[in-house]
């Protein structure tokens, strides 16, 4: 799917359904919060999450006093969403309309978060290039904290395909400059009820 395609699509689901009407979203963040906190040198931390959109994992962030904080997304009416409900604190945070497969980062980060954005990546050009800027993006010592469908998750997401992923072929996936370190199974409810089975995957840039 080509970038401009993607980001369509993206635009589409946010502009047209709320925040109860999407399977991805979450009260409370987790484990994305826990596992960035255990990863991240202190409140300092540069940390960018991608694919972020409306997703309230920001605001959970800047309330544990977090501030050097970047949030990229495709849609720009998910990241309008966000920032209209954290009002004030939100001027702190960088936001970034645009898709991760193009997208220059600006600098390294201490964390790169990817909670269900790399997995809609089926297409190895597509792969390659994401992979390439979180190479670009992580600091030497940084962390990498990606979630995606486990192997016995949904097959699509959004009326989209998905590559599922176990730790083991997550971490085949980003390559060697990265030693996956931790990861843990996580069964995420959607507003509806449905259950989904995630892995999430902690790995520290060489």
């Amino acid at each position: 799917m080509a970038a401009s395609d993607r980001q369509s699509h993206w635009q589409t689901v946010y502009l047209t359904k709320g925040e109860q009407q999407v399977s991805w979203s979450q009260a409370d963040p987790q484990p994305s919060l826990r596992l960035i906190e255990s990863a991240a040198p202190g409140p300092d931390a540069s940390i960018i999450d991608i694919g972020g959109g409306a997703s309230r994992l920001v605001d959970a962030l800047l309330a544990r006093g977090f501030h050097d904080l970047t949030v990229l997304d495709l849609s720009e009416a998910a990241l309008a969403s966000a920032r209209e409900r954290i009002g004030a604190a939100g001027e702190a945070v960088r936001w970034v309309a645009d898709d991760a497969t193009v997208w220059q980062p600006p600098r390294a980060f201490d964390i790169w978060h990817d909670r269900a954005a790399f997995h809609f990546l089926v297409e190895e050009k597509d792969r390659a290039a994401y992979l390439e800027r979180l190479h670009r993006g992580v600091k030497a010592g940084g962390h990498a904290v990606i979630g995606t469908f486990a192997l016995d998750g949904p097959e699509k997401c959004s009326g989209l395909p998905v590559q599922r992923y176990d730790p083991a072929a997550l971490g085949r996936a980003i390559g060697p400059a990265f030693e996956l370190i931790a990861h843990e199974a996580h069964r995420h409810v959607t507003p509806w009820g449905a259950t989904q089975s995630f892995q999430f995957s902690v790995l520290r840039r060489r």
